[in-house]
């Protein structure tokens, strides 16, 4: 073969080369775009509980998956298993009135205060439009007589650290304190002297998502907080709300010691139930719909875990 035509093949070859790699190229970025990022919520860091709401081999959906294996308490009657889930065939159907708990001495890896950071997140499916639909945390408002006071000692004294919420009817500035009305929007809260903001009858530091979560279809809601603000996402992003979302805050997390609040699923101590954990609150406050997953972090995950984990925990679902 003369030099000529080992040129020509040479070439040849090369270009053949340039197209099988063109290809491979194309045909990778089809299937990266096809088969988003997978993470699970055991493959985050800094897990503490999990919860899928399936039956183990051992028959039990209440006690948690990750670094610790905790296990809630039904409350107020027994909770209905529907055929309709996140991670497997069932969920939790709750009605509005029931709810669940760990003692506060039985989950100490929940107890996350002083400058630590924390993250919460719940796909939920809500089926009720009352106020103030509390999904998970340690939040206890304590008794009426400490209604309105920033501290308090004794039986009956608030005990917030931090909470998710999935309908308030109240969103609160961070530039003014002040509020306005909110209609099915996510909430995360946090408190830094367990009772109410100073001048304020309620604790007013939390953010407020822009988002309303429809009725009946699953949603995956979420917040952070990282000592330098709070952040609320709804079905994988930050879910942005000027002056609401994010809310800007530096404060370390209620100490509740001994006498804190438990770790509460759908419904959180008011000052309307003095006798708790006995029956329910006398207002319509609580939860009402399915819960296909819960899990806690003992750190503000990032906007591309929180987004990572919406594809590919809720792949079917439209943004």
């Amino acid at each position: 073969m003369d030099t000529k035509q080992t040129f020509i093949g040479t070439k040849a070859y090369q270009r053949c080369g340039l197209l099988i790699t063109i290809l491979l190229t194309q045909w990778c970025d089809v299937w990266s775009q096809a088969q988003p990022n997978q993470l699970t919520p055991l493959a985050i860091p800094d897990l503490v509980t999990f919860w899928n709401f399936q039956n183990s081999q051992q028959g039990d959906d209440l006690t948690s998956e990750g670094s610790y294996h905790y296990t809630l308490e039904e409350m107020n009657g027994p909770i209905r298993r529907e055929n309709d889930g996140v991670f497997g065939p069932s969920s939790l159907a709750i009605v509005r009135g029931q709810w669940l708990r760990i003692k506060r001495e039985d989950c100490p890896a929940l107890d996350i205060h002083g400058k630590e950071e924390v993250t919460i997140v719940a796909w939920i499916k809500r089926r009720v439009d009352n106020h103030w639909q509390y999904i998970a945390g340690m939040w206890d408002e304590g008794d009426k007589r400490f209604k309105g006071k920033v501290r308090g000692e004794g039986p009956g004294a608030p005990a917030r650290q931090y909470a998710l919420f999935a309908n308030g009817h109240k969103q609160a500035n961070y530039k003014s304190l002040t509020r306005t009305n909110a209609d099915n929007q996510a909430h995360g809260y946090v408190s830094d002297s367990g009772g109410a903001t100073p001048g304020k009858p309620f604790s007013f530091s939390y953010a407020t998502g822009a988002s309303f979560i429809e009725e009946d279809q699953w949603t995956m809601i979420a917040f952070t907080y990282d000592h330098q603000a709070l952040k609320v996402y709804h079905n994988g992003r930050l879910d942005k709300n000027p002056n609401y979302n994010p809310f800007y805050w530096d404060q370390p997390i209620h100490d509740g010691a001994e006498d804190g609040a438990d770790f509460t699923v759908a419904q959180r101590s008011v000052p309307s139930w003095p006798d708790y954990p006995k029956g329910e609150p006398g207002n319509e406050v609580g939860y009402g719909g399915l819960l296909g997953g819960l899990a806690v972090y003992r750190r503000a995950l990032t906007e591309q875990e929180i987004k990572q984990l919406y594809t590919s925990t809720m792949r079917s679902q439209k943004d």
